[in-house]
């Protein structure tokens, strides 16, 4: 069954201008496009809009715009995590105030919290706001995992309501599956993952893919929560070469280069991500190619 923010929740690039400028037009058509193709929620200022280097000013103007688009299409997860509980907690409010239906936490990063720190942090900011919080577990980013125990005691906490997963341990997920309460909700945070992780009784994706097959992963997920297991695999198998293409280098570089190549333009990367190279461009090509989106 899915989840309270639907079952395909596109984590939306940010687009920029040429000159690496905001551009909040391009994110409201860019929304509009995902909520029709697929997408129930969208996460805005996650890793894949490049929240490191966008400011807190251009946060709050990317929330506004798309949550006027959203209206009567979907719902708006702001991620507002950062390294600085003080920062979160003002820019978690910020987002309430302007109308976001729920809040995603990454894990504090650089500082390396130990699990009693982690476990203040996300309990300070949820008690802080009444819109519901997601935390978001990625390792390979963050340098800190949220181990098994401190998900569960965080699942104790009324207004933290799920995790976004992006460790790819399915032994892991499935012992927090049987264990959390049942409504604690777990995010597949990869799409490669979102087969296995559905199988397993998780309720979604939160996708990068979905910006070019939305419709493609929701209908896997239909098929899994309806039980065509067969049916839902075989869509998986013939996403998994796309999925891989959007991951061979650093998130979003690729996805921003494959909505380019299919004619939805978004923009470059800010520095320190840089475009991808031509050998990159043609590998995503191909398998935009081999996925008949070109």
């Amino acid at each position: 069954m899915a989840g309270r923010f639907g079952a395909v929740v596109t984590a939306m690039v940010t687009p920029f201008r040429d000159d690496h400028s905001l551009d909040l037009d391009a994110a409201s058509a860019l929304a509009a496009h995902l909520y029709e193709h697929g997408s129930d929620s969208i996460v805005v200022a996650g890793s894949t809009g490049e929240s490191p280097t966008l400011t807190h000013k251009e946060k709050l103007d990317l929330f506004r715009a798309v949550i006027e688009t959203a209206k009567g299409k979907g719902k708006v997860v702001a991620g507002t995590g950062t390294y600085d509980t003080a920062e979160t907690l003002e820019l978690s409010r910020e987002a309430e105030r302007l109308g976001a239906d729920g809040l995603l936490l990454v894990t504090p990063y650089y500082n390396r919290p130990p699990q009693r720190g982690l476990l203040e942090h996300f309990k300070r900011v949820a008690n802080a706001v009444d819109v519901p919080v997601v935390a978001y577990n990625i390792p390979g980013r963050t340098g800190i995992r949220i181990e098994h125990d401190t998900l569960l005691k965080m699942a104790e906490v009324p207004n933290i309501v799920g995790v976004k997963d992006s460790t790819g341990d399915f032994q892991a997920i499935s012992k927090l599956i049987s264990e959390a309460p049942p409504d604690f909700e777990v995010y597949s945070g990869d799409d490669w993952a979102t087969f296995g992780y559905l199988c397993l009784g998780g309720v979604g994706i939160v996708s990068v893919a979905a910006h070019l097959v939305g419709d493609r992963i929701r209908q896997m997920c239909d098929l899994i929560f309806a039980g065509d297991i067969t049916g839902a695999r075989k869509i998986h198998e013939e996403l998994t070469p796309l999925f891989n293409a959007l991951f061979i280098t650093s998130n979003p570089i690729p996805v921003k280069t494959a909505l380019a190549l299919v004619g939805r333009p978004v923009g470059p990367p800010r520095l320190p991500l840089v475009p991808a190279t031509s050998d990159e461009r043609e590998r995503i090509r191909k398998a935009l190619v081999d996925a008949a989106l070109l």
